[in-house]
Order: C-alpha cells, then structure tokens, then sequence
C-alpha cells in the first residue's frame, strides 16, 4: 500500500518554482530533522511554478513504520495540487461510521484537498492528502503550457506505471503451478500459493487506493489486474458466474447460515457471546484473542502503548496471530473436510510467525519496565502456551 503519511505531518513546503524540478521539505511528528525532497516533475497548473506551504493543525501522530523512511526522498513527482474535492463528513468519524452501519447516510460536504504523491526511490509511492491543513500558495514563477500539460500528465503517468511493475513483477515473481489437482497439494504448494495471493493483494490494494470505488474505476483496475477481457471472449476459469447468480448465494447463505458439527464442539469450536451475538470460534483462536484484547486493555489502562513501538509490535502481532488462527480454524466447526490440510498447515505456520514477533517485543518491552512483573510473566506464559498448542496442531493435521 501507498505509505500515506499525513496524520504524522507537522508541516511542509512544496517548491516548484524551478521548471521540471519539486524541491522541498516536510517536518514529521517526533523526527529532528526534515526530511528532503529531490523529484523530477511539476505540479498541478494549480500549484506549478509555486511554493506551497502547509500545515497541520490538527494532532500528529509518531508512527514507528517511518523511522526508516529516507531522510532525502528522491523520484518522481506523481500528482501534486491543492485543489482535489472531496468529500468530507460533517461529523465525527465515529459517528458516521455508526450511521453507516445502521443503513443512514452521514451528513457531508465537499472539499478542498491537498494531494502531494511521489514516486520514491527508497520508499515507493507516498502520499500525503488532507482537506484540514492550511495553506498558503506563492504567485507563480511560471506558468504550465498546454505543452507542458501533457508532459506532467506523461511522466506522472510514467512514475505510476514504473511503480505497478515494480508490483506485477512481485506477483509474476511468487507464480506457483502446484499440482493440477488441489487435493495432491501439500502444505509447501500452500505455503507458495499463499504467498502469490499476498502479492495479488499488495498489488490490488494498491490499484483500489489510487483509482478508489465506481465502476469506471473497477473496469481500469481489472485491465490492470489482468482480469480484463473482450466481451465476445471466453472467462477465465473461476470467473464464469454473474451477479443475480452471486447475489442468490449470498442471500441464501445468509438466510440458511451452516450449523457447526455438534459431534466436534469443545474440540474444534466453542460458542461464545461476542457483545450480544452467538459467535462460532476454535478455541485456540478465541483463547488467542481474548489473551490480546486482555493486553491490549491493560496497556490503554496503564497509559504506557501510544509512545513505544516495541509495545506497540507486540500487541499487533498478538492480534494478527489472532486473525490468522481464526482464518486457519474456524471453519473446522463445519466439518474437517472443509479445507485441506496441507492449507491449515501453511495457515498455522503464518500464525506462528506473528507469534514469534510478537515474542520478539515482548523481550524488547521486559526491560523498559513498562509493564507490571506479572504481566509481562503472564505474558510470555500465554505466548509459549498458544505456541505450543499451534505446533500440536500442526502436527496432527501432517498426520
């Protein structure tokens, strides 16, 4: 994904005043120094020619995932403008996201939005958006030509297309032909296929940032993704249904929701209450997650996780390890047959691994005394427990 990094911005200065060239700088929550920007390209008509000054009145947040970020950003200049709408709520985002679920419309309006997308070196495409900043535009020193329209439009398009095949060739680059028949797959073939799907994912995801949601866009995103085809040609296989059939099958699982085998409860899945709702769950998964939302709790009462990174790792990688059990699991209730084992297998090591790093923080949080003795005891306890229980079950599913 784009590392979009606006929430962490304090301030910045966008200089193009100079033709073909963006320099600048941008001042980011608990960073001393600046970081540089060095791109080849121009701006917007809006802002070409100009120096762009913003800042962020807003809280700023310090994100461990920018303490590698290049100190000089050097590439290619993306789409840069002060003027891209928006649309904006006019309430708090808690709020909307409640009426959202309740089926109401949130009430909003449209904005202006800064937009300054690079093409990184060292860091791929970032992006810093926000219709909240202020900001301030120089006359310009030059103005874009119809000419140099079209050259700004060609190379922004260029750094963009340089960096989907950066993408393509990561998914090109994980390409697993298993065995043709899925059934004499075993949990290596899983593992790689696994691994292709990442790639496919990393590379949607970031076409659905850039182009966002509607059916124009969806059509450019499929070309890209290469789903695209003529209309007088055959689908490929897995792609031959059509909505109203896509439509009955949601609808009817919905009204007709499978039932957990009754001969595998305890053993393969337990019913919990999650907040007023019946909830099907292996109890490896539910013991997992229960453990990280108990950390998660007592590091919000102690006050001690916005500010430290290594706590911050640790309670992420608790809770992927939770999703990751709940992918690998939770189908068991309906029956063992309901994915391969070799699956479960590669599923499980996924899991494992985010337990392990979660391991790692916790050793690097120890020390700092950030949390009570016998928390971190606990802790460490619940980790090698959920550990020990994973390989248990991998080792009956290689059976």
């Amino acid at each position: 994904m784009a590392l979009r990094i606006h929430d962490s911005v304090v301030r910045g200065e966008i200089d193009n005043r100079e033709k073909g060239m963006v320099r600048g700088r941008i001042w980011l929550a608990d960073r001393a120094e600046s970081v540089a920007l060095e791109l080849k390209g121009n701006a917007h008509g809006d802002v070409a020619g100009c120096l762009l000054t913003f800042e962020n009145p807003g809280e700023k947040q310090a994100r461990g995932d920018l303490k590698n970020f290049q100190p000089i950003q050097r590439g290619t200049v993306g789409d840069i403008t002060a003027s891209r709408k928006v649309r904006v709520f006019d309430i708090p985002l808690n709020e909307a996201f409640a009426m959202i679920d309740r089926g109401e419309k949130p009430p909003e309006h449209t904005a202006n939005s800064i937009y300054v997308e690079w093409y990184s070196e060292g860091d791929g495409r970032v992006v810093i958006e926000s219709a909240d900043y202020q900001i301030h535009i120089s006359p310009p020193a030059w103005q874009l030509s119809k000419a140099d329209e079209i050259e700004r439009a060609k190379n922004a398009e260029g750094g963009w297309n340089n960096f989907t095949k950066k993408l393509s060739d990561a998914v090109e680059s994980k390409r697993h032909a298993g065995p043709e028949e899925i059934q004499d797959w075993d949990e290596f073939d899983f593992e790689k296929g696994l691994r292709e799907s990442d790639a496919i994912t990393d590379k949607y995801m970031e076409l659905l940032d850039k182009y966002g949601h509607g059916p124009e866009n969806e059509e450019l995103i499929a070309k890209e993704m290469g789903w695209h085809r003529d209309d007088d040609s055959e689908p490929p296989i897995g792609q031959s249904f059509d909505v109203d059939e896509m439509n009955e099958i949601c609808r009817d699982a919905e009204e007709n929701p499978p039932q957990p085998d009754p001969l595998t409860e305890g053993v393969d899945w337990i019913r919990v209450d999650d907040g007023g709702l019946a909830d099907v769950r292996h109890p490896l998964q539910h013991r997992c997650h229960e453990s990280a939302m108990a950390l998660w709790d007592k590091c919000n009462e102690l006050g001690v996780m916005e500010n430290d990174d290594d706590l911050q790792q640790l309670i992420g990688e608790f809770q992927t390890t939770s999703a990751k059990l709940a992918g690998a699991l939770n189908g068991l209730a309906y029956g063992r047959d309901t994915h391969e084992r070799g699956f479960i297998v590669a599923c499980l090591k996924r899991a494992l691994g985010h337990l392990h790093k979660g391991q790692a923080g916790l050793e690097k949080v120890a020390p700092k005394k950030l949390l009570p003795e016998n928390v971190l005891t606990q802790t460490r306890q619940e980790l090698f427990g959920i550990r020990e229980e994973i390989l248990r079950l991998m080792e009956a599913f290689r059976k």
